[in-house]
């Protein structure tokens, strides 16, 4: 990175250079240059956009444009060099652009200020990064379906208040995490809406005098609508605290489902096993394997979390147009981008090593007293009002805890003395699978139901 002063595009106006600590005090192009493709994208539209109206010729355009290729190479070769002293990606760009071509250079800048420039430049970058993030998510989504069509018939206990409450499929218990994601992506999806919109025209805060055709730009970056209003073009910032709301989202349900992972590999539970290449060790006990990836990622749910606080910190004070504040938004977002991206493809590869243990998910799911609510269930049918069979399997329950013994290990003699209506059929659902068989309804965990959820999960990946 080049600290050397240079001289500014604007500093006409002043006397005095900036101080150097001033200089790399406001400067971005550390962390903003990774838009360089937008922003050459955005300024070859910009060139395109003015020759068609006349204010450049078709040599001036030409020679634009193909600086502006030729730019691009030298950046992904790692043959720019990017200055301090030219505060960010676009007037590094720039400046280059001029040094390569002359005063065809000077004049890209026409009708456009750096305001609406980067305003469009964050929503091109933005849009391409929610793409890549959906694929991401698809593809987690992707596995937890293989996932669930693999363990369907799999019995796990399902909790609330972490306490063993009822028998559920874990192939049910997967598409429920599909659920959470599905709408993350449709969070995304309507999000990339209100990205879609093209700032670029609105010059400063005010439009421009030049005859420039703002639908015609637009529809060369491929943005869907142009922004309305010149003031509001270039200060919204919105569209980056609803996706950083959006990652924040899907990075907590990323947080809660590594927790369970987290526990299930315990030895306490011992339900899965994770792939070694996904674990750590410990650098004094020999014994351990750590289920490092989950906890990161349940760890870097704070980070998004901050991000989106901090945006919106950033913004609840500002006055319309733009402002300084403004460069303050752009690491929030990379980094929510970043961690976000991260995370949905690591934990994609890391369901794929996990390895369920049936036996011991089935063996604590006859634990608890899963079937208590089977056995009220199966009274009220013999016609006992609800109320009093959930007073008459409590004590079944008080029972069996003063005996150690679970519902379905108590002989007939024993329900029976708690309500005459038991018969040697109560067996039938007092074990997981009837259990679980029997809430066989539409969205129930019913085995049957799972099967015919997944292929509804199937067709709804694809129409995303």
């Amino acid at each position: 990175m080049n600290n050397k002063n240079v001289v500014k595009p604007w500093g006409g106006r002043f006397t005095e250079a900036t101080d150097v600590f001033v200089e790399a005090f406001t400067a971005s192009v550390e962390f903003d240059r990774r838009m360089y493709t937008q922003d050459i994208k955005g300024s070859i539209a910009h060139a395109t956009m003015l020759y068609k109206v006349g204010v450049l010729t078709k040599e001036e355009c030409d020679a634009i444009v193909q600086g502006l290729h030729e730019i691009e190479q030298e950046i992904e070769a790692g043959d720019f060099e990017w200055s301090i002293g030219l505060e960010d990606v676009h007037m590094n760009i720039e400046a280059r652009l001029t040094a390569k071509i002359g005063i065809a250079g000077k004049k890209l800048h026409t009708g456009r200020s750096r305001n609406d420039q980067v305003a469009t430049d964050m929503r091109l970058y933005l849009r391409d990064e929610i793409d890549e993030i959906m694929t991401q998510l698809t593809r987690l989504q992707s596995v937890l379906i293989d996932v669930a069509e693999r363990e369907t018939d799999t019995i796990l206990p399902g909790f609330t208040h972490l306490q063993v409450a009822q028998p559920v499929s874990f192939g049910h218990h997967m598409l429920a995490w599909f659920e959470n994601l599905q709408r993350d992506a449709e969070r995304l999806q309507d999000c990339r809406k209100r990205v879609n919109i093209m700032p670029l025209g609105a010059a400063a805060l005010a439009g421009t005098t030049y005859p420039i055709d703002r639908q015609y730009t637009a529809d060369l970056l491929g943005f869907a609508k142009v922004a309305e209003n010149s003031l509001d073009a270039v200060s919204d910032r919105d569209f980056i605290m609803e996706f950083c709301f959006i990652a924040a989202q899907a990075m907590t349900h990323l947080s809660r489902f590594s927790e369970e992972l987290v526990l299930w590999v315990s030895q306490q539970f011992d339900f899965i096993e994770m792939g070694d290449n996904f674990c750590t060790g410990s650098s004094i006990m020999p014994q351990k394997k750590n289920p490092d990836v989950p906890e990161l990622i349940r760890g870097k749910s704070g980070r998004t979390n901050g991000n989106l606080i901090a945006l919106l910190t950033l913004m609840k004070s500002q006055p319309l147009a733009y402002n300084k504040d403004n460069q303050e938004d752009k690491e929030p977002l990379f980094d929510s981008i970043d961690t976000l991206k991260a995370s949905l493809r690591v934990f994609a590869d890391m369901m794929g090593t996990v390895k369920v243990k049936r036996e011991n998910m089935l063996a604590a799911a006859m634990k608890g007293f899963s079937t208590a609510t089977d056995l009220a269930d199966y009274l009220v049918k013999k016609g006992v009002p609800f109320r009093d069979a959930h007073e008459i399997v409590g004590k079944a329950v008080r029972y069996g805890i003063d005996n150690s013994k679970d519902l379905g290990e108590m002989s007939l003699d024993e329900l029976q003395s708690f309500s005459d209506v038991v018969e040697q059929d109560i067996y039938k659902v007092l074990t997981p699978e009837g259990s679980c068989a029997a809430r066989d309804h539409f969205g129930g965990t019913a085995p049957a139901q799972v099967r015919q959820a997944i292929e509804r999960a199937k067709s709804r990946l694809t129409q995303i």
